[in-house]
């Protein structure tokens, strides 16, 4: 269970202050990374399918899809982590697993719950932080994964509308 409470954080979830699809992102990864991604996935189980430009494909070893050459059709893997929250990975550089949400996904604490237990597997895993920034503010990340502490935790102060 998320020590975050929906009505402390639903500020950063709202689609009108935040854009649809924040960036979720691992910084400073590596093939390495990627590949352990998704082996996780594998291992929870969770639904998935992966295509390039389009076409659906079995998952490729992260290497493969890494090295592909320059003008290539980057790979993006889509993972449902429950029934209806999707992420959508995409392979642009090993240095970064990166991937989007939809807040519209992600409205209501049970749904916040799912979305953090998703950063905290991804980080546990890699042994990395996993950081959430609004869209098109990258480099802002509002809440993250905290290696330190095992936990999901704000990074930015929530803000409030004025009474």
């Amino acid at each position: 269970m998320s020590e975050l409470l929906w009505d402390d954080v639903k500020c950063f979830f709202d689609p009108e202050l935040m854009g649809a699809l924040p960036e979720v992102r691992v910084p400073d990864a590596s093939a390495q990374d990627w590949q352990a991604v998704l082996d996780l996935v594998i291992v929870r189980g969770w639904r998935c399918q992966y295509s390039e430009g389009g076409a659906v494909m079995p998952v490729p070893a992260a290497e493969a899809v890494l090295s592909r050459p320059a003008g290539a059709e980057h790979g993006e893997l889509r993972v449902w982590p429950a029934a209806e929250v999707l992420a959508i990975f995409r392979f642009y550089a090993p240095e970064e697993v990166s991937f989007e949400v939809d807040l519209r996904e992600l409205q209501g604490q049970e749904r916040l719950e799912v979305f953090c237990g998703f950063l905290q597997a991804i980080g546990e895993r890699l042994g990395k932080p996993v950081l959430m920034d609004p869209e098109g503010d990258y480099g802002h990340p509002v809440l993250g994964f905290d290696v330190a502490t095992g936990q999901v935790e704000l990074l930015a102060e929530p803000w409030r509308p004025a009474p």
